[in-house]
C-alpha cells in the first residue's frame, strides 16, 4: 500500500535527522561524498553485468566497462599495485572470494581470534568454517593489542599453513609484518591482509603498507575509513598469472553474479576523490584518534594501550568494565545520541556482554571535527560512562555540538550537506 511506502520513507527521513544530531563512532561506518550517492541512484541501480569489462554476458554495459575500467586503473595508481577487482559486493564476500581462490576445505590458514579483535568472518561460524578450513591463532600479547612476533614466527614455522592471514575488527596498531617475511619465505605460504578498516589510512600513508610489506593479496570492504559505498575490493601484488586468475574465477561466478554496478560506480568516484585527498584525511583521523585517547584517559576512562599513544589507527578501545561493561555502555551512549558499539577485549569469552566498547572517529574527521574536537567528545562521553548524567541531558549538548558540523569534507562537493542527501533529491 502506498500509506506503507510513505511510511518507511519517513522513517528513512526520521533516521537520517537523527544522525544529523548524533555523534557517530560506529568504527565501521563512513559518509560518502554527495558525488558519490549520486551513483547509487544513478540508471546503474538497475542494470546488470556479469563477468569482467569487455568480456561481459550481457549487453548494454558499454558505459558500466568504461567506468569499472577507469575504476580499476584508480585503483591500482592508489594503491601501487598490479592487480585490482572491483567486484566484490562486501568486505566479507571479499573474503571468500580469497577463501576460494587460495584454501581448500582442510587447509590451515593461521589469524588472530574474536577476542583479539579479528572479523566474524574469520570464526568457525563464519567464511572460514563455511570454506572448513583449520584456522590457527596467532600468539597474542594483550598489552600491545598485536600479535606476538616470536611466537608467531614459531607458530607459523611449526603449522606451515596454506594461508597466513592479517587484520583485524579492532585494530589499533599495524601488524609486524616486515618482522616476519623472512618466515613467510621459509614457510611459502600466501600472504592475505584484511584492510576493511584501515584501507582509507592505507590509502593516505598512515598505518602501513602492506603491500610493499610482504602481502600477495588485499581484501577490504570500502566504507569504513575509505569513505565510499558499501562495497569491497580485492587489491594484489606479487600474484602470478594463475593466481589472478583464479581469484577472478572467485570473484565470479563463484561468490557474485553481477555486483551492484552503482556501488561500483560510487566507489570509483571515491578512488578518484582520495586520490587528491586521502593524504590530508588520513592524517586527521589518527590524530583525532589519538587525542580522543588522551583526553579520556586523562579524565580516568581506561582506553586501551595508554604506553603506545592508544592506537595508531582509527579507532581506540575502551574497557569499560568498571562502569556497567560494553552491552549498558553503548546503550547508555545511543540513549545519548553518542553512537558506538560494545565489544569484546582479549580478556572477554562473551560477545553478548563484552567489558568493552569501540569507538571510531573516521566519521567526525569526516565532518570537519580536529583535536579540539575530541576533547568535547571526551567530556561527553565521560559524563555518561563515569559520572552517569542523564543520557538524555547529555544528548542536548550532544545536539550544540553536532549542530556546526554536518557539511562533508575530504571530497569534491565539499562542504554540502551530509545527511540530507535523499531530502534533497
Amino acid at each position: 500500500m502506498k500509506e506503507e511506502a510513505l511510511w518507511i520513507k519517513e522513517k528513512v527521513r526520521a533516521h537520517n535527522k537523527w544522525f544529523e544530531e548524533c555523534i557517530p563512532m560506529i568504527a565501521s561506518e563512513n559518509l560518502m561524498s554527495p558525488l558519490a550517492k549520486e551513483m547509487l541512484i544513478s540508471d546503474f541501480a538497475d542494470r546488470y553485468a556479469e563477468g569482467l569489462p569487455g568480456k561481459r554476458y550481457y549487453q548494454g554495459n558499454i558505459y558500466v566497462d568504461e567506468v569499472e575500467t577507469k575504476a580499476m586503473e584508480l585503483a591500482r595508481e592508489l594503491f601501487d599495485c598490479s592487480f585490482a577487482d572491483l567486484r566484490p559486493i562486501s568486505g566479507t564476500v571479499a573474503n571468500m572470494a580469497v577463501l576460494f581462490a587460495f584454501a581448500e576445505p582442510g587447509d590451515t590458514i593461521t589469524t588472530c581470534a574474536l577476542a583479539q579483535g579479528a572479523h566474524i568472518s574469520t570464526a568457525k561460524f563464519g567464511a572460514f568454517g563455511f570454506r572448513s578450513v583449520n584456522s590457527v591463532n596467532y600468539p597474542f600479547d594483550e598489552k600491545s593489542m598485536n600479535i606476538d612476533v616470536d611466537a608467531t614466527a614459531k607458530l607459523l614455522r611449526e603449522v606451515k599453513p596454506k594461508v597466513a592471514q592479517f587484520g583485524l575488527s579492532v585494530f589499533l596498531f599495524p601488524p609486524p609484518l616486515k618482522e616476519l617475511q623472512e618466515t613467510f619465505q621459509d614457510v611459502g605460504c600466501t600472504v592475505w591482509y584484511d584492510a576493511a578498516h584501515v584501507l582509507g589510512l592505507i590509502a593516505g600513508g598512515q598505518f602501513q603498507d602492506p603491500l610493499r610489506e610482504g602481502v600477495n593479496i588485499l581484501s577490504s570492504s570500502t566504507h569504513k575509513t575509505f569513505p565510499g559505498p558499501n562495497h569491497g575490493i580485492l587489491l594484489g601484488s606479487n600474484l602470478d598469472d594463475e593466481q589472478e586468475k583464479a581469484l577472478h574465477k572467485a570473484v565470479f561466478p563463484g561468490v557474485t553474479s553481477s555486483h551492484h554496478l552503482h556501488a561500483m560506480a560510487a566507489l570509483a568516484v571515491t578512488l578518484a576523490e582520495m586520490k587528491v585527498y586521502a593524504k590530508e584525511y588520513a592524517a586527521q583521523t589518527v590524530k583525532n584518534a589519538q587525542a580522543l585517547g588522551q583526553a579520556l584517559n586523562e579524565l580516568g576512562i581506561d582506553v586501551l594501550c595508554p604506553d603506545l599513544g592508544f592506537t595508531r589507527s582509527h579507532a581506540i578501545a575502551v574497557d569499560v568494565s568498571a562502569h556497567g561493561g560494553g552491552k549498558v555502555v553503548s546503550q547508555d551512549l545511543e540513549d545519548a545520541n553518542i553512537i558506538c558499539n560494545k565489544n569484546m577485549l582479549p580478556k572477554d569469552t562473551s560477545a553478548v556482554k563484552p567489558s568493552g566498547i569501540r569507538l571510531g572517529v573516521q566519521e567526525l574527521t569526516r565532518v570537519g571535527m580536529k583535536e579540539s574536537e575530541m576533547k568535547e567528545v571526551a567530556s561527553l562521553i565521560h559524563r555518561v560512562v563515569a559520572k552517569k548524567e542523564a543520557p538524555l541531558k547529555v544528548k542536548e549538548d550532544v545536539k550544540l555540538l553536532k549542530k556546526d558540523f554536518t557539511k562533508i569534507r575530504f571530497c569534491f562537493n565539499e562542504g554540502e550537506e551530509a545527511y540530507r542527501f535523499h531530502e534533497l533529491v
